[in-house]
């Protein structure tokens, strides 16, 4: 039997290989350790709300000279609303945390769509950075203490946020914790993505 550095329970053979291949991508990558059982408090993060359940499978380190980063293989059960009941549908995901110098307040970011630019004609709500228009432009930003925000995303941030070259990713911080994710299953190539980018913000955001 082969020993894992992750948990194979409730798993198929087809999960069990792309969880292996993620896992292969990112030690080749990063010297990325287990943790052992480590409560990162994810409940206090509001994109995890809309799941049925979520439940940290895995956890790996990734160590930096002055502030570690980590990973996380989430098992997720969403709504799925079926003929006046609620259903879940379970999916596998990878999603990075990485602790911060600043606080930040609460902020949400994502990429900005039509919607939310139709939206902030009538509703002006976002968060504009007047000199970096580039940042504004693509991202949407959401925040309950603009000051914090304003002063915590700062250009090095700015930066690290412009090179994702995920589009479909969600950034939420709580104060001092950052998460970043997306609802796809887990593959090598996105967790690797997230990586690059909590390995940066540690190393020059921190």
């Amino acid at each position: 039997m082969n020993n894992f550095p992750f948990d194979t329970l409730g798993l198929c053979t087809e999960e069990i290989d792309r969880f292996h291949d993620t896992y292969k991508a990112l030690k080749a990558k990063y010297p990325i350790e287990t943790t052992g059982t480590i409560d990162f408090h994810l409940e206090q993060f509001e994109i995890f709300n809309n799941y049925v359940d979520v439940n940290l499978r895995d956890s790996f380190t990734i160590k930096h000279q002055h502030n570690d980063s980590y990973l996380f293989f989430l098992e997720t059960q969403s709504k799925n609303f079926e003929k006046g009941s609620v259903a879940g549908c379970m999916e596998y995901q990878t999603w990075a945390l990485a602790y911060l110098k600043h606080d930040f307040g609460r902020v949400l970011i994502r990429r900005e769509t039509l919607a939310d630019k139709l939206i902030e004609l009538v509703h002006p709500v976002e968060l504009d950075f007047e000199e970096d228009k580039p940042f504004s432009d693509t991202f949407y930003v959401l925040t309950n203490d603009r000051t914090k925000a304003t002063r915590a995303i700062d250009r090095n941030f700015r930066n690290a946020v412009m090179d994702v070259r995920e589009d479909d990713f969600i950034i939420e911080i709580v104060e001092h914790t950052l998460v970043i994710g997306d609802r796809k299953p887990i593959s090598p190539e996105r967790a690797v993505f997230l990586a690059e980018f909590v390995t940066r913000v540690c190393n020059t955001c921190s």
